[in-house]
C-alpha cells in the first residue's frame, strides 16, 4: 500500500460543518485511522494514536486550543507538540511525544486530507463553478459504497448503463445506443468528450432530450462533468474518499445555470434516487477491487472510458483498491 500513488492525492474526508470549533472526529482514509480536530480556525489531521500508550486520540476532547488524550490527559497543541503531562506537571515532554500531521485544507465545503505532509493545496482538483454566481449549487451525499472507490469512479464515467440502471431517469431501454466519443489523456488528466446519449429526464425537469457529456479527471478519485442540453449547462463535481480497499464515501456538488424555479429539495431527491440505483450494482461487482489487467473482464466498444481509466491507473502506479 505504501507505493500507492493515491497517497499523494487530496481526498475529501468530511463536510466542514461536521467539524465545528473545539471538536474532534475519527475518520478512515486509505486504510488508516486518522483523528481530525479543530481549534479555533485551524483544522489538524494526525494518526489516531497517542504516542504514549497508543490509545485513539479521537476519543479525547479539545480544551483551550489543545487536544487532550482520553487516557492520561496528555495535551497536544496545534503543531503536534505535547505541552503538558498532568501526571508529571514539572516534567518537560520529550520530542518523541510530538505528533506529525498530514496535509489538510478546507475547500468547497469539504475537508481534504493528503497523507503526504507537504502536498501543495494547489493540487486540490478545480471546481470552477464554485465561485461563479451564475450557477446555483447544492451538495449531495455523503454516499456510502462498500466497494473500491475506483469501481465507484469507473461507474460514474460509464454512460452505457444509463438505459438499464436509470431507465426513466437518465436513460431509456428503447434507446440504448451510445454514440462514439473521444477519450484523451494529457498532463492535466483524463478527459471524455462529446459523449452523446438520449435521456427522458436528464436533470429532473421532466423533459426528454439528447444531451452531451464532457468529463474530466485530474486525479483518479475526483471527477467532474458538464452536461449540455437545450435547458442549459449542468455540472457535477464528484469526489470519492477511499476509506479502505473495499469501502468508500462520495460527495457530489451539483451546479446548474437554469431551472431556478425547481426546488432544491426536488433536485437533490432526484440525484439521491439516481445514486441509490447505482450503489447496489457497484456493490455487486466481483471482485470489489478494480482489475487493472484488461484480460480479467470482457470489454465492449462503448467501454473506451473504462479501458483508458484502468490504463491510466496502472501508469500512475495505483495499488490501493485494485486487483
Amino acid at each position: 500500500m505504501t507505493n500507492c500513488s493515491l497517497f499523494h492525492d487530496w481526498h475529501p474526508v468530511l463536510e466542514s460543518d461536521e467539524l465545528p470549533p473545539e471538536t474532534v472526529r475519527s475518520i478512515r482514509l486509505l486504510g488508516r485511522d486518522l483523528v481530525l480536530w479543530r481549534s479555533r480556525d485551524r483544522v489538524s489531521a494526525w494518526s489516531d494514536r497517542c504516542p504514549h500508550r497508543s490509545v485513539k486520540l479521537s476519543g479525547g476532547t479539545v480544551k483551550n486550543g489543545l487536544l487532550v488524550c482520553p487516557y492520561h490527559g496528555l495535551q497536544f497543541d496545534e503543531t503536534g507538540r505535547c505541552v503538558e503531562v498532568p501526571g508529571c506537571p514539572d516534567w518537560t515532554p520529550p520530542p518523541q511525544l510530538a505528533m506529525s500531521g498530514y496535509a489538510i485544507a478546507v475547500r468547497y465545503g469539504l475537508i481534504w486530507v493528503s497523507l503526504q505532509p507537504d502536498t501543495d493545496t494547489s493540487q486540490i482538483p478545480e471546481f470552477p463553478e464554485w465561485e461563479d454566481s451564475q450557477y446555483r449549487k447544492f451538495l449531495c451525499g455523503k454516499y456510502r459504497v462498500r466497494s473500491s472507490g475506483l469501481r465507484v469512479m469507473e461507474n460514474f464515467l460509464d454512460v452505457s448503463h444509463f438505459p438499464f440502471v436509470h431507465d426513466g431517469f437518465l436513460g431509456d431501454r428503447t434507446r440504448p445506443k451510445v454514440e462514439p466519443y473521444e477519450v484523451e489523456l494529457s498532463d492535466r488528466g483524463l478527459s471524455l468528450n462529446n459523449v452523446r446519449v438520449w435521456q427522458p429526464d436528464p436533470d429532473g425537469t421532466g423533459v426528454g432530450a439528447k444531451v452531451t457529456y464532457n468529463y474530466h479527471l485530474s486525479q483518479p478519485l475526483v471527477a467532474s462533468f458538464e452536461k449540455l442540453s437545450s435547458s442549459g449547462r449542468l455540472t457535477i463535481f464528484f469526489a470519492v474518499c477511499p476509506l479502505d480497499v473495499e469501502d468508500s464515501l462520495g460527495w457530489m456538488w451539483i451546479s446548474m445555470n437554469y431551472g431556478e424555479d425547481i426546488p432544491e429539495a426536488e433536485l437533490q431527491q432526484f440525484q439521491d434516487t439516481v445514486v441509490r440505483q447505482d450503489i447496489p450494482i457497484v456493490e455487486s461487482q466481483q471482485p470489489k477491487q478494480l482489475p487493472l489487467n484488461l484480460s480479467a473482464e470482457v470489454h465492449l466498444p462503448f467501454d473506451r472510458s473504462s479501458i483508458r481509466y484502468r490504463q491510466w491507473l496502472k501508469q500512475r502506479g495505483v495499488t490501493f483498491g485494485v486487483v
